[in-house]
C-alpha cells in the first residue's frame, strides 16, 4: 500500500519509521550523536551538500528527527517537512525566510498571542507591512491581499477564541496576488484538517500540543513543497533553532495515539461546549462544533471534527475566574493544551500573557475568558467537575453583574 492508500490511525502509528529502525528494533531509536562519521571523504562531502541522503551534523539533521518529520509529512499529505526546537520557532523562522523589508504580510487580529506579538513588535521594526483583519471577515482580508501581500498568515481555529477562517476561499485570494500561504494547524491537527488539500502552500504545528499530546516534549513543525520548505530548513540549520533527538522521539511516541486521542477530545469538547451553554453564569462559549458559531458552517466544511479545544467568557470577569479555576478537580491550571489532560486557564496568563489588556480587549479577547483544552478523560467526570466548581461560587460575585 502507499502512503495515500492507508487511513490517518494507521499513518500516525506506521508512517516515516521504518527506515530508521535498527538492530531490528520495532521502535525508532534516539540517536544522541552531535556529528556523524564517514571514512570515504567524497561520500562525507556528497553528504555535507545534499547530493547524498545521510547526516554530517545535529544541528542540521538527525535520523530520530527526521522520523518524526517523515510522519508529519506523510500525515499532512506533503512533499517535504522540516522541525523546529519549539512551535514558536517554526512559526517566527517561516516567517523570516520569506518575509524582507519592504514586504507585505496580511493576517488576523486574533492569533496566538506570541504570534500576534511579531506581528505587532518585531516586523514593523524590520520594515514589514503588516495588515491584520477581523478574524472571520473574508471581504476584508481579500481586499487587503489584493492590495500587495508577499505572505498570507492564517490561524485556523484561532488561539483563544476558536474563530474559523474559511482556507480555500483565502487561500485562492492568496494565490491570485502571488502571496505565500500558511496556515497554522496547530488546533485542528492532520486529523481534523488538511490545509495542504484546501490550497495553502505551508502548513505549521506547535508539535508541543497536539501532536505530542502528553506535554513532556517540545518541538515545531512545518511541512509543504520541498522548494519552499528547504528554504526554511537552510534559515533553520544556519540561526539554530533545532529540534532535540529527545523530543524527537517523545513527540514520535506521542503521535502513534492522535487519532485516538484527537477523536476523543473532538467528542468531549463538544459535550463540554454543549454543557457550558446550560450554564447562567457562563455569557459565552466559544467552539466551532456548536451551532451557534458564527462560522460553524464553514468548519463543518473543511473540518473533519470540531477539535478539543474551546473557550468560554464568565459574568464577573477575573474576580470569577479567580474562585471557579481553583475548585477544579480534573483540570491542570496551566500554560499548555492539547495533552491528555484538561488544561484550563485564563487567556490572560496563557495565549496573550505577553498582551497588555488593552491589546487583548483590542483582540476581542476579554478578561473574564477561560481557555479548556479537553483532555481524553470520561467526559461525565469532567462535566460534573465543571458543575460542582460552578455551584461552589459565592453568590456576592453576581450581585451587581
Amino acid at each position: 500500500m502507499t502512503n495515500k492508500d492507508i487511513r490517518q490511525g494507521t499513518k500516525s502509528i506506521w508512517a516515516g519509521e521504518s527506515d530508521y529502525l535498527a538492530f531490528g528494533a520495532t521502535q525508532v531509536p534516539v540517536v544522541h550523536s552531535v556529528s556523524f562519521g564517514y571514512e570515504d571523504m567524497d561520500e562525507w562531502y556528497e553528504v555535507a551538500i545534499g547530493n547524498k541522503e545521510g547526516h554530517i551534523y545535529g544541528r542540521n539533521t538527525n535520523p530520530t528527527v527526521e522520523a518524526f518529520e517523515q510522519k508529519v509529512r506523510i500525515l499532512e499529505g506533503a512533499e517535504h517537512a522540516t522541525s523546529f526546537s519549539t512551535g514558536m520557532a517554526a512559526i517566527s523562522n517561516t516567517l523570516s525566510t520569506f518575509l524582507f523589508p519592504g514586504d507585505r504580510i496580511v493576517s488576523i487580529k486574533d492569533s496566538y498571542g506570541g504570534t500576534n506579538k511579531i506581528f505587532t513588535e518585531f516586523l514593523p521594526k524590520q520594515n514589514v507591512d503588516v495588515s491584520l483583519c477581523d478574524t472571520g471577515d473574508h471581504e476584508a482580508i481579500e481586499a487587503e491581499v489584493a492590495k500587495g501581500c508577499d505572505v498570507l498568515y492564517l490561524e485556523t481555529p484561532t488561539n483563544p477564541t476558536v474563530k474559523i477562517t474559511d482556507i480555500e476561499r483565502m487561500a485562492k485570494a492568496g494565490k491570485e496576488a502571488g502571496a505565500i500561504v500558511i496556515v497554522d494547524n496547530t488546533f485542528a491537527t492532520p486529523i481534523n484538517q488538511n490545509p495542504l488539500e484546501l490550497g495553502v502552500d505551508l502548513v505549521i504545528h506547535s508539535a508541543t500540543k497536539f501532536l505530542g499530546g502528553h506535554a513532556d516534549a517540545l518541538g515545531g513543525v512545518l511541512v509543504g513543497p520541498k522548494e519552499l520548505v528547504e528554504k526554511v530548513y537552510h534559515f533553520r540549520e544556519i540561526n539554530g533553532a533545532t529540534l532535540d533527538p529527545m523530543a524527537a522521539y517523545l513527540l514520535l511516541r506521542g503521535m502513534k495515539t492522535l487519532k485516538l486521542r484527537v477523536e476523543r477530545q473532538n467528542e468531549n469538547a463538544q459535550k463540554v461546549a454543549e454543557f457550558l451553554e446550560t450554564v447562567d453564569v457562563v455569557d459565552a462559549v466559544y467552539y466551532p462544533g456548536l451551532p451557534t458559531h458564527p462560522n460553524h458552517d464553514i468548519a463543518a466544511k473543511q473540518m473533519k471534527g470540531f477539535g478539543g479545544m474551546l473557550s468560554f467568557n464568565v459574568k464577573g470577569g477575573v474576580d470569577t475566574l479567580r474562585h471557579l479555576l481553583p475548585k477544579l478537580q480534573y483540570a491542570n491550571r496551566a500554560a499548555n493544551l492539547g495533552a491528555v489532560e484538561t488544561i484550563v486557564g485564563p487567556t490572560r496568563t496563557t495565549s496573550h500573557v505577553e498582551c497588555t489588556p488593552e491589546e487583548r480587549a483590542a483582540m476581542g479577547i476579554p478578561e473574564g475568558l477561560i481557555r479548556y483544552s479537553t483532555g481524553i478523560e470520561d467526559v461525565e467526570d469532567l462535566i460534573e467537575d465543571l458543575d460542582q466548581a460552578f455551584k461552589a461560587l459565592p453568590k456576592e460575585l453576581f450581585q451587581n453583574a
